[in-house]
C-alpha cells in the first residue's frame, strides 16, 4: 500500500516490473495521501491477523515500531556490506532496529534552509550560519522593506513540527531522546533554549504568526510569492520554486540548517523504503520487487521523473540527473549532516506529545520552561523512566 500519489507516479515502474517478472505479480494498493492514516491501515491489517501484504511502503519513523512489534522480516542477510554502501549512511541506520535491518530505502529526504541569495546580496550579507544571524538579518531585510517576512518555518501541530524542532534542538546542542538510555532532554537548559529560539522569531515578527498554523506547503507557497528571505523546508520546493511561472525561479539557494555558536547543524532524515512482512508467503518474490525499486537504474528514471531525492548516494552526482537537478550534490552535503527522529517503538506517542506542548509553547499557551518540563515529564512516562505526574 502507498498513498495515491505516489502509487501513480510508480505506475509505469509497476507495468514495467510485471512485465520483466511473468512469474511474479506485483499490485501497489492505493491508500489516503495522510501519511498517518496509511500507518493506521497498515498497523489495523496487522494486528487483524489477515493482513493481504508482502511488502510494506514504510516512512523512516515506523521502522522500529513495525519491527519491534513484530511485523517486519529482517533483511540483513540479503545485503553485502558492498550492497549496504551503496546507499547514503542515514538512510540504512534507519531502516535498523536492535542491530537488524528492515527496511531497504528507496528514496530519501532532509530538510534543509532556503534563502534569497538575491535579497542578501542586495543588502550586503552573507548567508546565516547561525539562529541569531538568521533573526539579525531577517529583521535588517524588513526593515529595508526588501521583503514582508524574514523566516517561514513549519509551526502546525503534527508531525513535520517535530521534524523541523529535531533541527533546532540538534542546533543547540540539545537532545529528545536517547534511543539507547531512553534519556530525555526536552527540559534541559539547552533544550529551552530552541523553544527560546521559535519565540523569538515570532516576537521579533521575522516570522508570522500565522507560522504556528503553517504545514509544508503553506510554507512554500508563502515563500513562492518572494515575500519572504528565508525557508524551512524539504527538497520537494526546490522544484516548484523553480518553475517558470514561480516568482522567486532563480532568486534562491539552499544550504544546511542553521546553529548556535560552537554547535552544528543537522538535518532531520526523512524518507520512504521497502520492508517484508513477516506472514509473507512470497518473502523471495517480494525480494525481487525491493531489488528492482531500488536498483540505480530505475531510482534514476525515478528521481528524473519525479524529482524527489535519491537514496543510492552515486546519483546525487550522475550527470543525467544533474542536467535537470543542479543543486543535488548540495544537497548531498545536507543530508549526509542528517539526524534521526528517535528510532523507538513508541516514536508516535513522543512525538504526539512534543507536538502537544510545543505547540502550546509557541503559542503562549505555556511558557518554555513549563512546557518543555510537562513535555519531558510525559515522555520519560510513556517509557517508563518515571511514575506519572498528573500533568
Amino acid at each position: 500500500m502507498m498513498q495515491a500519489l505516489e502509487a501513480s507516479q510508480w505506475k509505469p515502474f509497476v507495468e514495467e516490473f510485471n512485465y520483466q517478472y511473468s512469474d511474479i505479480e506485483l499490485e501497489i494498493v492505493e491508500g489516503p495521501n495522510a501519511t498517518n492514516q496509511v500507518e493506521d491501515l497498515y498497523t489495523s491489517s496487522f494486528l487483524l491477523g489477515n493482513s493481504p501484504y508482502d511488502l510494506v511502503f514504510m516512512d523512516i519513523i515506523w521502522v522500529s515500531k513495525f519491527a519491534a512489534a513484530g511485523w517486519l522480516r529482517s533483511l540483513s542477510d540479503r545485503l553485502s556490506k558492498v550492497d549496504l554502501a551503496a546507499f547514503l549512511e542515514g538512510d540504512i541506520n534507519g531502516g535498523m532496529y536492535q542491530g537488524e535491518l528492515y527496511r531497504i530505502p528507496i528514496r530519501s529526504d532532509g530538510g534543509i534552509l532556503y534563502y534569497r541569495d538575491d535579497l542578501l546580496e542586495k543588502a550586503g550579507y552573507k548567508p546565516p550560519n547561525t539562529f541569531e544571524e538568521l533573526i539579525n538579518i531577517s529583521n535588517a531585510l524588513q526593515e529595508k522593506k526588501l521583503a514582508e517576512w524574514g523566516y517561514l518555518w513549519t509551526g502546525k501541530q503534527y508531525e513535520g513540527l517535530s521534524a523541523m524542532f529535531m533541527e533546532v534542538l540538534n542546533g543547540y546542542g540539545a537532545f529528545w531522546i536517547n534511543p539507547y538510555t531512553l534519556e530525555v532532554g526536552l527540559d534541559s537548559p539547552k533544550a529551552i533554549e530552541a523553544v527560546n529560539f521559535l519565540r523569538r522569531t515570532l516576537d521579533s515578527k521575522a516570522s508570522p504568526m500565522g507560522v504556528t498554523t503553517y504545514a509544508e506547503e503553506e510554507v512554500r507557497r508563502l515563500f513562492q510569492t518572494g515575500n519572504a528571505v528565508f525557508m524551512r523546508n524539504w527538497p520537494y520546493a526546490f522544484g516548484l520554486l523553480s518553475d517558470s511561472s514561480s516568482p522567486v525561479q532563480g532568486k534562491f539557494k539552499i544550504k544546511p540548517m542553521v546553529h548556535a555558536s560552537n554547535y552544528f547543524s543537522g538535518s532531520c532524515l526523512g524518507g520512504w523504503g521497502l520492508g517484508i512482512t513477516k506472514n509473507s508467503k512470497h518473502p523471495d518474490a517480494a525480494w525481487e520487487v525491493i531489488k528492482f525499486f531500488s536498483s540505480e537504474e530505475v531510482q534514476r528514471r525515478f528521481i528524473l521523473a519525479t524529482g524527489y531525492v535519491p537514496s543510492r548516494r552515486s546519483l546525487f552526482n550522475d550527470p543525467e540527473i544533474l542536467t535537470k537537478f543542479s543543486y543535488y550534490p548540495q544537497l548531498l552535503n545536507v543530508i549526509e549532516n542528517s539526524i534521526l527522529r528517535p528510532p523507538i517503538p513508541q516514536y508516535a506517542q513522543a512525538s504526539d506529545i512534543l507536538q502537544r506542548y510545543l505547540s502550546a509553547a509557541i503559542t503562549e499557551q505555556l511558557t518554555p520552561e513549563v512546557a518543555m518540563e510537562r513535555a519531558a515529564s510525559e515522555t520519560r512516562y510513556l517509557l517508563g523512566k518515571q511514575k506519572n505526574n498528573n500533568y
